[in-house]
Order: C-alpha cells, then structure tokens, then sequence
C-alpha cells in the first residue's frame, strides 16, 4: 500500500466480460508505470460473453491489484450481484455497491453510484438509480456544506457535461444523466468518471465557483471512457496521480490550471436531511467513518434501527448462530468463562489461551470482524481496549490486541498480555516474522478507524499495540497461517512459551477455567467501567 502521499490509481471503463484482456492490461501497466494502488472501473463490467468467468472463480486468471466495480445496467447481468450493498466477488474484486461514499486509509474519498437513471423516485432496482440515492450520497458527503469529495464514479455519463467546454462526440442531452449533474454539482468531485457511451472524452477541467462573487475552491475533471478492447480504439484506460485532498493545504488545492472553463451544470444544489447519515451507513457496505476516532459521539443516528437490522440479518443466518461458541444467547456459549458484560461487547478468558489472563473482547449478536460493528459497539469496545490496557500496565505488562477475520465465524479481539516491553520491539517482531512468511504487514495511522481501511466481510490480519500502533494485513487467496498472532507472541523475546502457540494444546478443565475466570473478573472489577457510579 502507498504511504499517505501521492496515490497512482488506473481507471478503466466498460470491462464487458473481456477479463482475460483487462487483466493482461492492468498487469502490464503496473509493471512498466505503477505500482498502482487500486483499479477502478465504471461501465458495465459484465457483458454478453461469460465465458471468461469461470477462470476468475476458479482463480486460473487472477486480477492483478484490488478492483472496484460498479453494479449492473442489464438485468442479465444481475444475478452476479448477490449484495445490493455490495460485496467481494472473487479475489481482488469489489462490488462497491448501489450508491455511497467510501475513505481508504490513504484518505482519499470516493462517491459512487451504479446504474441509470430512473424517473420513478420510488424505483428500487438493482439497475437503476432515483433522487433519493442521490440524495443519500450527499448526506453522506457533508449535505449542502460538503467541501468535495476526491472522486467519483457513475457508469451513465452527467447531462450536459460539454457545456462550455471542448467538444465530443456524445449527445448527453439524450444519454446523459440530470441527476447525475446534480450530483457532480453538489459535492464536487475533483475527478469524475463514467463509461457506457464506448467513448473517451476528457473535459477541459471546470471550476466550482463563481469568479469574483465566491470564495475560489479545487477545479473539477470529467473523463468519460471507452469499452475495454473496443473496435474504434477509443481510449479505455486513464492513470492519474493523486494526493487525497484532506492531506493538501487549502491554498494548494485552489489552485486553477491555465485552461479551465466556468461549471456546465446549474447551480441546483441537492437538499438533504442531516439526521439521515447513520441509516444510510446502516445499508451502506463501506462505512465512511470519521476519520478520528475521538468523534465518534458527535455522530447521530437511530442506533436502534440499526441493531435491529442487523438483527433481522442475524436472524436469517441460524446456521452461523446455532453451534456458535462465542454468541452469548447461544446454547453452545460457555458462559463460565464470561468476565465483564456491557450493552454491546464482552470480555471472555481465552479458551486454551496463552497466559491465564489472555482474554477476548467479543461483540454479544453475531458479527464476523470489527468492521461490522455500529458506532456505539466500537466506542464500548474501545472503552474495554482502554480499561485492560490499565489493568495491564498497573502489572508492569505491556498489552497487544490482534484480530484475524479468516475462518472464524465470530469477531474474536485477542488481548494479551506480555511482560513489559518496548513497543517499537514487539512491531519489529511482527514484520520479521510477517517477511519471513512472505506477508506484508503494512503500518497504519495510529488514529485510523479499521472501518475505514477494510470493509465487513473482507478476510484481514490486524494487530494493535498499547501505544496506539497498528499493522494490517489484507488476507488474499492464498490464505493465512492461523496462529501467526500467537506464533509472534509465544517467542523466546517475549513469552518464550513455544510449546503454547496451538491453542487446542492448552486445554484445562472446566473447573480450571472456571477458577480463572474468576480470578481475572475479581482482579479486573476496579477496572470495569460498567461497576462506575
């Protein structure tokens, strides 16, 4: 992954089913212009012939770098589209989703919306989109304040895009999107691409204020593509460097290039409901967190809706609830080793677990990783990280928290303790084993929010130390060795307990583990901010 910094981002236009070209594309351009750190793609990325697919599930034909796709325009093509909201299709390949607003860790901000326009405000389909989307995406982006977003993709091109501007080939009085350019005008993304006309076209960039009457703000670039492999030639591929613009000081990102045209669309600015943005992100598959953690309270939403959707969701999974250990309204929960309860998370000592005080923090309903957890679950789950990080140092220990999404059916936070140690050695110690295994444990901002660098459903490695420094690693087809987390703390440098790294080989009795749970809650209780007053 790049630093914060300079990002290299390939967009490509309608793939229509030619993934043997596009891959073959995309891995020769990052060979001989990247590295790239992600693709993006606009149109339709399925088309008439399939044939091709196969390869891709079968993973005999790989995608190079991590792809974002939009949904389908054709109804043929819906049922490659399980998730509405989106969801991993095969390695390296993502549904965004309907609609919505997604921050990679790097911070650059992405809106997207799939399909075509309907005139029906009340339609909702898989291929197509109606006001209220658009809508929901400009809550997300801030409402009528949004200072802009870094990109944004639609497959259908925005109504009147050449106004003023150079001239092309595309008819958008017919072809082209009113609400779209609604949309283009109200957050104004810096870059924004669209496909399904098979023709490149990039605009003269267009600037988002009136001279002299307001504050002058960044430009806006349109770049409309080609079909992958079309038969005219037509340009299909486009790579850009970009810094996210919440990394750019304001006086850069005002600047105006030298040809620069006033804004095509009128000035008909979308109007949204503030209080709307938690149940948009209720059903939004990225969750467009904030990005410091200390802001998490100044959120608003009906939580209570939430958790009863996710509910409803976990109630429609009775196979992943039924036999699970860790869900607490579980038959097969074995609730002696429960240590402290709140309204949403759990501690449970570790079954099998490293030391006696190696416990797990655990959501109570049924979620797979950390990125599935609503605001108020996170903020409780930070209140335990922060409580044992206490308890722990006021035992001259020092605390280390991994996750790993990867053959687990509940999210599971490992704490364990380990004797006093420096933190920049136990980060030293997880990338030399990570390189040793030929994984690469990427360092990540100490204040970042996990939601915001990987998505729910997505396969990961995280580790968190107690200073606040965190390494992540995105689980691909390859797979992942189950015990890293463990393997790296049971070292001779800290644990030195080799012989404890399998958990299945720690076993006690139900009498032992019993003993020790409640050892722990006796000693933890003056931690516990669930017995403040």
């Amino acid at each position: 992954m790049s630093k914060i910094g300079n990002l290299k981002v390939l967009v490509v236009g309608d793939v229509e089913g030619r993934f043997k070209l596009f891959c073959s594309k995309v891995a020769g351009l990052h060979q001989k212009n990247g590295p790239f750190e992600m693709v993006l793609c606009v149109g339709n990325f399925f088309g008439d012939n399939i044939s091709e697919w196969s390869d891709l599930e079968k993973c005999t034909l790989e995608i190079p770098l991590p792809t974002y796709i939009l949904g389908p325009t054709f109804p043929e093509h819906a049922r490659f589209f399980r998730n509405r909201n989106g969801e991993d299709l095969v390695p390296n390949l993502t549904y965004l989703g309907r609609r919505g607003i997604f921050t990679f860790s790097s911070g650059l901000k992405v809106a997207y919306l799939s399909g075509t326009e309907c005139d029906d405000p009340d339609a909702n389909t898989d291929l197509t989109f109606s006001r209220k989307d658009v809508e929901e995406i400009v809550t997300l982006a801030g409402g009528n304040t949004c200072t802009g977003v870094d990109v944004l993709l639609t497959s259908q091109w925005p109504q009147g895009i050449e106004k003023h501007g150079n001239e092309t080939a595309a008819d958008t009085t017919k072809s082209g999107s009113p609400l779209i350019a609604q949309l283009a005008g109200t957050i104004k993304p810096r870059y924004h691409f669209a496909g399904l006309l098979d023709l490149f076209y990039e605009r003269t960039p267009y600037r988002n204020h009136q001279i002299l009457a307001e504050t002058t703000t960044h430009v806006s670039r349109f770049i409309g593509l080609a079909a992958v492999g079309n038969a005219n030639k037509q340009r299909f591929l486009y790579a850009f460097n970009v810094i996210p613009m919440s990394k750019i000081p304001f006086h850069e990102l005002r600047k105006q290039p030298d040809s620069c045209t006033q804004c095509p669309y009128e000035r008909k600015p979308i109007s949204t409901k503030a209080d709307k943005v938690e149940d948009i992100m209720a059903n939004q598959y990225f969750y467009d967190t904030i990005s410091d953690p200390r802001d998490v309270n100044k959120r608003k939403g009906n939580f209570q809706d939430r958790g009863a959707k996710r509910h409803e969701q976990n109630q429609q999974r009775p196979e992943d609830v039924g036999k699970c250990w860790f869900c607490l309204s579980s038959p097969d929960a074995e609730k002696h080793l429960v240590v402290s309860v709140g309204l949403h998370t759990y501690i449970a000592l570790a079954k099998g677990g490293l030391t006696a005080d190696h416990v797990l923090i655990l959501p109570i309903t049924h979620l797979r990783s950390y990125p599935e957890l609503d605001d108020e679950a996170a903020t409780e789950l930070e209140k335990y990280k922060a409580s044992l990080i206490k308890f722990f140092a006021d035992q001259n220990k020092s605390t280390v928290f991994f996750e790993r999404n990867f053959k687990s059916k509940h999210m599971q936070l490992q704490v364990v303790p380990v004797p006093k140690t420096e933190p920049d050695r136990i980060k030293q110690l997880f990338l030399h084993r990570a390189e040793e295994g030929q994984l690469k444990l990427t360092e990540i901002p100490s204040r970042s929010d996990i939601r915001q660098i990987i998505k729910a459903g997505q396969t990961f490695f995280y580790v968190e130390l107690d200073n606040g420094e965190k390494m992540f690693y995105k689980i691909d087809q390859k797979g992942f060795p189950l015990q890293f987390g463990r393997d790296v703390l049971a070292e001779k440098e800290l644990l030195n307990m080799p012989d404890r790294i399998d958990w299945r080989e720690c076993q006690n009795s139900r009498m032992e583990e019993t003993e020790m749970a409640n050892t722990f809650k006796a000693a933890f209780k003056p931690y516990d901010f669930n017995f403040e007053e």
